[in-house]
C-alpha cells in the first residue's frame, strides 16, 4: 500500500513541469514600440503642426536614424519586460505548484519557489528582449549601413521573420496536437469496443 502510493507520487512528480518561453511576448513589444515612435511623425503629417522646429524634431523619429533605433530599441527591451510582468505571476505558479505536489528541486515550496521563478524569468525575458530587439533593429542598421532596400531587410529580418516563424511554430503544434488527438481516440474506440464484446 505504502510502496504503491510513493510510487504514484514520484511518478506525478516526475511529470510535472513548467513551460516557459524565452520569449512570452513575441512581437507585441515591437509593434507597441514602432506605435509610440510613429506618433510624432503623425502628428507631422496632419496641418495641426505647421511648427518648423516640431517638423525638425520629428524627422528624427523616421526609420533609420540612430535616435529612432535607440528609442525603438529601448522601448522593445521595456515592452518585453512590461508585458511579462502582467502575463506572468511567479506567486500563481508557486502556489499551483505546491497545490499540484510539484516542487523545484533544492527549492523549498511557497515564497522561495517564488522568488527562484521571478529571478529565472527576468533572466529569461532579458534574453529573449535582447534578441527580439537585435532581430527587431537589424532591417534598420541594413537599411542605414549597407543600402539595403527596406522592403527586403524587412523581410529577411525583423518582425516579419519572427511572425513567420512563430505561425510554423504554432502550426507544427497544432498537428501535434491533433496527431495526439486523434491516436488517443483511436485507442478509446478500440477499448470501447473490447468492452462491448465481453
Amino acid at each position: 500500500g505504502d510502496h504503491r502510493d510513493l510510487h504514484l507520487s514520484l511518478r506525478r512528480q516526475r511529470q510535472m513541469c513548467i513551460r516557459d518561453r524565452i520569449n512570452m511576448a513575441g512581437v507585441i513589444p515591437a509593434i507597441f514600440a514602432s506605435a509610440f515612435l510613429l506618433l510624432p511623425v503623425t502628428f507631422s503629417n496632419f496641418n495641426i503642426s505647421d511648427n518648423e522646429t516640431f517638423l525638425n524634431i520629428s524627422s528624427f523619429f523616421t526609420q533609420g536614424q540612430p535616435l529612432y533605433m535607440l528609442l525603438y530599441g529601448s522601448g522593445i527591451l521595456f515592452f518585453t519586460f512590461f508585458y511579462t510582468s502582467i502575463t506572468f505571476n511567479p506567486t500563481e505558479t508557486a502556489d499551483n505548484l505546491r497545490k499540484y505536489g510539484g516542487f523545484i528541486p533544492g527549492i523549498r515550496p511557497g515564497s522561495p519557489t517564488a522568488h527562484f521563478l521571478d529571478k529565472t524569468m527576468t533572466r529569461l525575458t532579458l534574453a529573449g528582449a535582447i534578441f527580439l530587439t537585435a532581430i527587431a533593429v537589424m532591417p534598420n542598421i541594413m537599411t542605414a549601413q549597407f543600402n539595403i532596400p527596406w522592403i527586403v531587410a524587412s523581410f529577411f529580418g525583423g518582425t516579419s521573420l519572427l511572425i513567420i516563424v512563430g505561425v510554423m511554430l504554432d502550426t507544427m503544434r497544432q498537428i501535434e496536437s491533433h496527431l495526439l488527438t486523434r491516436h488517443y481516440d483511436g485507442f478509446l474506440k478500440k477499448g470501447k469496443m473490447r468492452s462491448g464484446r465481453v
